[in-house]
């Protein structure tokens, strides 16, 4: 049972996306203009398909704040989608043809998830299904992890994101030490140095000559999480359980580590372990091996969550696959796709990020009482 929470509706080319959020207490300043700032976010991206410059998301906060200030009661949000129009004149246009595959589309795209979700929902026009299963539902996730962060703001939780890996580059060894985040924000493949920049910039551009797309390795960083957030067992209440399902709920992740993750696997257990000292009367680690969480609790440290984005499928190389009625076809994906989605799916690891962390805050006060009145 989660005691902050949020539901999502909407299709892609629907006419927009409903947000539901719960549990944010009353009194919380809260605007559009700051949930809008942290929405910008997800849109921007080097090489970002057609689409991110019609849709320009906006949330319209439909209850649950008034005067910019929230009431303790469900917060709603409707993101309108800007491109639904052009999307009902086109469907208009190719009812006029005789092309079937205009009217319902039933050729099965490698790699999506058309193929699993008509079959479990018995749908021959594949649209039915990737409606949903499309990343532009992840508008609504940035939207309640906005929520989310504002709040987590207030006791001095921020969150960060970069980019450590494009392609084929191995980013799970980069170090988070000394980053410069001001830097990546000012990236467009949110990269946190200028030879990195370039280095990424070159692999997306290459992929768009070749037709294809590539994924990537991204990273989310939450500074000032203090000691105490999970607990040692079941997978919902241990917070590297919960910050992994997160990231894995997120389209195109395939992968996720904490700290080091899969490195870890390498390094002998006397250079893995955390070692400590009392810096005063406060203890200190001198590593960060673990990410900030040992025995599925927070300890005080940055909290370092890495995912992995596979290449999106939507490409204009011609790939074998089949119809929906079993017939063998190539598909050529046509329509406004990004090189690399995992650019901007980053801010939306912030907010999933945002999310759990807000949720073991409210977790933890009420079964602990409030931040460190029992620690020593």
């Amino acid at each position: 049972m989660t005691t902050f929470r949020y539901l999502t509706a909407g299709e892609s080319h629907g006419p927009g996306l409903t947000v539901i959020v719960e549990g944010i207490p009353a009194g919380l300043e809260l605007t559009e203009e700051y949930i809008e700032k942290q929405m910008s976010r997800r849109q921007k991206g080097y090489g970002s398909g057609g689409r991110m410059k019609i849709e320009k998301d906006h949330a319209d906060i439909r209850s649950g704040v008034r005067h910019g200030i929230t009431l303790g009661s469900p917060i709603a949000m409707w993101i309108e989608n800007r491109d639904f129009v052009n999307w009902t004149e086109a469907m208009s246009v190719s009812e006029v043809g005789d092309d079937v595959d205009k009217k319902v589309y039933t050729k099965i795209v490698p790699g999506h998830a058309d193929f699993a979700g008509a079959l479990k929902y018995v749908q021959h026009d594949l649209r039915n299904v990737l409606e949903r299963a499309s990343a532009r539902e992840t508008a609504a996730r940035v939207a309640a992890g906005s929520i989310a962060r504002r709040l987590l703001e207030e006791i001095g939780i921020s969150i960060h994101s970069r980019a450590v890996a494009t392609g084929d580059q191995d980013g799970r060894s980069v170090a988070t030490v000394d980053v410069d985040w001001n830097a990546v924000e000012g990236s467009e493949v949110r990269a946190s140095d200028a030879d990195a920049d370039s280095r990424f910039k070159a692999a997306i551009d290459k992929s768009k000559k070749e037709r294809t797309t590539i994924g990537g390795v991204f990273e989310v960083v939450a500074f000032g999480a203090p000691v105490g957030f999970g607990s040692h067992v079941h997978w919902d209440r241990k917070l590297d359980a919960r910050l992994a399902h997160a990231m894995m709920s997120i389209n195109a992740v395939k992968g996720v580590e904490i700290g080091d993750g899969f490195s870890a696997a390498g390094i002998p257990g006397h250079e893995a372990a955390d070692e400590m000292r009392m810096d005063g009367d406060r203890p200190t680690f001198l590593s960060n091996h673990a990410g900030g969480i040992l025995g599925g609790i927070s300890t005080g440290q940055d909290l370092v969550v890495r995912f992995a984005v596979k290449p999106t499928s939507s490409i204009l190389t011609p790939r074998r696959s089949i119809d929906r009625f079993g017939a063998e076809v190539e598909v050529v994906t046509k329509g406004r796709h990004d090189p690399c989605v995992g650019i901007r799916a980053v801010p939306v690891g912030e907010a999933m990020m945002a999310c759990v962390l807000l949720d073991h805050l409210m977790r933890h006060e009420a079964q602990c009482g409030p931040l460190g009145s029992g620690q020593q």
